[in-house]
């Protein structure tokens, strides 16, 4: 499927839900269809967006978190399941958008294109609800079901590589701020 219409689907779903999206094309398709202050867009943190996400839905139970993540960026942190599956936070839900490269740096091949399966990697570390989507409209259900039922979730959407992308603005400090008063942190 295509990421952009995925991403597009899927947010009249979020309410006021936190979103944590991982570098590169994640982000930029996030950004171009919904920037919202609920949005947290990560840059240079490749293999640390589930981690943070997890330290979201800690922090702040009564909201629903999702985490963009890449196939890629998971691969680097598979350890972040069996913490996400030994602290069941219900209000968490990675979502790995694979589209079986690296495509951020050059589109080199990831292992999830060879031989590593995400979901079944995610429900060895102990996830009880997984899901492998490859349409929009199995992503849009897959993702209602996770904001509506208890979790943790893991949905594995398999995707397209891009073909074009917004550029998001570099504001670091401004986003940060804008994402922590959205979730009613006190900031400075």
């Amino acid at each position: 499927m295509n990421r952009l219409d995925a991403i597009r689907r899927i947010v009249p779903l979020l309410g006021d839900a936190a979103v944590v999206s991982n570098l590169g094309r994640n982000t930029y398709d996030l950004y171009e269809a919904a920037d919202r202050p609920e949005n947290f867009y990560m840059w240079g943190a490749m293999g640390s967006t589930s981690s943070v996400g997890l330290g979201i839905a800690m922090a702040q139970p009564g909201r629903r978190v999702v985490v963009l993540d890449g196939d890629g960026s998971m691969l680097m942190s598979l350890g972040c399941l069996a913490t996400v599956a030994a602290y069941r936070p219900a209000n968490l839900t990675l979502v790995v958008l694979d589209n079986e490269t690296y495509e951020t740096t050059g589109g080199q091949a990831t292992h999830s294109g060879r031989c590593a399966d995400l979901e079944a990697i995610a429900r060895g570390a102990g996830l009880a609800h997984t899901a492998t989507v490859a349409t929009v409209d199995e992503f849009a259900a897959a993702l209602g079901r996770a904001l509506r039922d208890p979790g943790p979730w893991f949905i594995l959407a398999k995707v397209e590589q891009a073909t074009s992308f917004a550029r998001v603005p570099r504001r670091p400090i401004y986003i940060k701020d804008r994402f922590m008063a959205a979730l009613g942190t006190v900031t400075g």
